[in-house]
């Protein structure tokens, strides 16, 4: 397993250079541009495309494709480019006429992403604008999709870990340099998206052209493995994407809500999306093809061992990553946007949602994990079978909590839609995994017993020290922001080290670098 561990610890470093830049971006978008209608507008424009890449690009498509590409590793090159070609120039044309259309009919897209712009019409223009100036970013992040599920079968996961590190470097450089020259500043970071999606795919071109694989595109749609992937991407292409469809969801009702819910969730979603992107994904990165190709050989006792190690790293990560960040929920949301545009209520209101995505970040970790193990055996309906229920179960407690929230309690509405999303987040991860146990699919290994009892004493440690070092709510919010930030640092660092300490000390640690 040492040869995973290192390859995660590679996607993951490449990944938290992505996060750490992608909160310099959040933080100088809120600063410049604050939480208002005019962000909400701009994150619209860009969730729509978003959702695309999540459909056609990384999730759906890299799930049917690298299982399927990973059966060919052995063939002649000539035949493994010409497979590239016909996939990656069949889809390619597929997304292109979803992308012409979607920026011909943009303003049909927004009334039913946005329902409540319609009541702004100067809102609603510019948020139409925005999604013609973004659509394109789609097509050239599915293109970049294809490109890194080819890099990734070979073994190389830096170099697509490593891509949107130019999302966010893009929209630091339009916020704070490109958007002065606009009439209305915000549409330089439609144009950055825009941008970006297309550094993304040519950063990686060259990569291919080394390993011999760069294919011609071809529109072949009865390509037998162009039928294949089709076949299996069709319903991936839902069951990849419950967390964003259920977001979607929550965009629509929160344009209902007061000015500002959306861009709040926003913030809150980013803050949750940290741990999730540097681990979750960088471990489902790396175990799918390794789970393809002991799938293909018909090795069940691997496919089980390195399904039971994944589950394992995961668990050691997200309990301790949920917990901090629903304790330092306010903390973390003042320290990191507090300034200039974004205020006091604006922190209080990013961290009340924060805080209910932190109680369902395991269950958000759970899905990237288990979700690959269907995929790997090239079984895409189960998992769209449950990401239906989840989604629809999603839809009902977003009814029935907006009732109870604004009945009985005094908290923000905007809270109600994340804790909703828990919610269905742990019936998905639930039903995934009793998938799993009825195929045989995993069994817990002996490691489990040592590991329940490190995570016990560090968990216990790390909230008694965070509870003891971190100062008042009033602080928080009144202190400079320096001193907010080298105090949250001490926190974090303190409380981090020390959980970590555990697993060293008592030995468990090792278990994750084991040969084999």
């Amino acid at each position: 397993m040492r040869e995973l561990l290192n390859r995660t610890f590679t996607v993951g470093g490449m990944t938290l250079l992505s996060r750490i830049l992608g909160f310099v971006r959040d933080v100088v978008v809120a600063r410049i541009f604050g939480a208002g209608p005019i962000t909400d507008a701009f994150f619209v424009a860009f969730r729509v495309p978003n959702l695309l890449r999540r459909w056609f690009a990384e999730g759906a498509f890299s799930l049917a494709f690298i299982p399927v590409l990973g059966e060919h590793k052995n063939d002649p090159q000539p035949q493994i480019k010409e497979i590239i070609g016909a996939i990656a120039g069949t889809l390619g044309l597929l997304v292109s006429i979803i992308v012409a259309l979607g920026m011909v009919f943009a303003p049909v897209v927004v009334n039913g992403f946005a329902f409540g712009f319609s009541d702004d019409p100067q809102l609603f223009d510019l948020t139409s604008n925005m999604l013609r100036i973004t659509f394109p970013y789609a097509l050239f992040i599915t293109l970049a999709a294809a490109a890194g599920s080819v890099l990734n079968t070979w073994g190389r996961f830096a170099m697509p870990a490593f891509s949107p590190v130019l999302l966010n470097l893009s929209m630091i450089v339009g916020a704070l340099f490109a958007a002065p020259y606009f009439n209305e500043p915000i549409v330089a970071l439609a144009w950055a998206v825009c941008i970006a999606g297309f550094l993304q795919l040519v950063l990686q071109l060259p990569t291919l052209v080394r390993m011999g694989l760069f294919p011609r595109l071809s529109v072949r749609p009865n390509h037998p493995t162009v039928r294949k992937v089709g076949r299996l991407m069709l319903p991936a292409l839902f069951g990849s994407s419950v967390a964003q469809l259920n977001i979607l969801v929550d965009t629509l009702l929160a344009s209902m809500l007061a000015a500002g819910s959306i861009s709040w969730l926003y913030y809150s979603d980013r803050l949750l999306e940290f741990p999730l992107g540097v681990f979750a994904i960088a471990i489902a990165t790396v175990i799918l093809p390794k789970l393809s190709s002991d799938h293909a050989s018909k090795d069940g006792a691997q496919f089980a061992a390195t399904l039971d190690w994944a589950i394992r790293l995961a668990t050691v990560i997200a309990i301790p990553a949920a917990a901090g960040l629903f304790l330092l929920a306010l903390p973390i949301a003042s320290t990191l946007f507090q300034q200039g545009e974004f205020g006091v209520a604006d922190s209080a209101m990013v961290a009340s949602s924060l805080s209910a995505y932190a109680f369902g970040l395991p269950a958000y970790i759970a899905i990237k994990i288990l979700a690959p193990a269907y995929y790997s055996r090239q079984d895409t309906k189960t998992p769209v079978k449950i990401g239906i229920l989840a989604m629809v179960s999603n839809m009902v407690f977003n009814l029935i909590l907006l009732w109870v929230f604004h009945r009985f309690t005094q908290i923000p509405l905007h809270t109600a839609l994340a804790l909703a999303s828990t919610f269905s987040a742990y019936l998905n991860a639930i039903l995934l995994y009793i998938g799993l146990r009825r195929r045989q699919l995993h069994r817990f290994g002996g490691q489990w017993k040592s590991l329940s009892v490190s995570l016990v004493l560090g968990m216990t440690l790390m909230c008694s020290l965070i509870a003891f070092l971190t100062r008042s709510s009033p602080w928080w919010t009144q202190q400079p922001q320096f001193d907010r930030a080298w105090h949250l640092a001490i926190v974090i660092g303190t409380a981090g080290l020390a959980y970590v300490a555990i697993f060293i000390l008592t030995g468990v640690w090792r278990q994750f670098a084991q040969r084999g």
